[in-house]
C-alpha cells in the first residue's frame, strides 16, 4: 500500500511541477511592461508629446501610438483580441487619451492571452516574416514594446527628464 501511495504521490507531484508556466509568466511580465511604459508616457510633459530627436524619427506620441497599434494588430490577428471600436471615453488632452488607449490595449491583449492555452501557443501561423508559432508572436509582442520603450527613454533623457525607475522584475 505504501508503494502505491508513493507512486500516486509522485505522479501528482510530477504533474503539479510540470504545469506550463508560459502564459502566467508572460502575463506577469506583460503587466510589469504596462506599468513601466505608462510611467514613461506619464513622465513626458504634454507640451513635449510632439518631440522627436531627428526628422526621420517618430514623435513621442507617434511612438506610443505605434506600440498600441502593434499590440492591437498582433492581438487581433493571432489571439482573438477584440479591437476597440474607437468609442472609448474621451480624455481632456492628447496625453491622457494616449495613456488611456495604451492602457486599454495592454489590458485587452492580456485578457486574450489569459484565454489562450499552452496548446494554442504551439500553433503555427502565417506571419509576414515567415511561419511562426503563437509563442513566437508572444515574444514579439513583448520585444516590440521593449524596443520602442527604450527609444522613448532616450527621448526623455534628451529633454533632461529623468526616466522612471525600471519596473520589470
Amino acid at each position: 500500500m505504501k508503494i502505491i501511495s508513493f507512486i500516486l504521490l509522485s505522479l501528482f507531484l510530477n504533474q503539479a511541477y510540470s504545469q506550463d508556466l508560459t502564459i502566467p509568466t508572460f502575463l506577469e511580465k506583460w503587466e510589469n511592461s504596462k506599468t513601466y511604459l505608462l510611467e514613461v508616457a506619464q513622465a513626458m510633459p504634454l507640451e513635449q508629446y510632439d518631440y522627436k530627436p531627428t526628422s526621420r524619427e517618430m514623435t513621442f506620441v507617434e511612438q506610443l501610438k505605434h506600440i498600441q497599434q502593434n499590440m492591437e494588430w498582433l492581438g487581433s490577428t493571432y489571439f482573438n483580441f477584440i479591437k476597440p471600436d474607437g468609442t472609448t471615453e474621451e480624455s481632456k488632452d492628447l496625453k491622457s487619451q494616449t495613456i488611456l488607449e495604451l492602457s486599454n490595449a495592454f489590458d485587452l491583449v492580456g485578457q486574450a492571452i489569459k484565454n489562450a492555452t499552452p496548446e494554442d501557443l504551439k500553433t503555427k501561423v502565417d506571419f509576414f516574416a515567415g511561419e511562426k508559432t503563437k509563442f513566437q508572436i508572444l515574444n514579439l509582442l513583448q520585444d516590440h514594446v521593449t524596443h520602442h520603450r527604450g527609444q522613448l527613454i532616450v527621448y526623455l533623457n534628451l529633454n533632461n527628464i529623468e526616466p522612471p525607475k525600471y519596473t520589470g522584475w
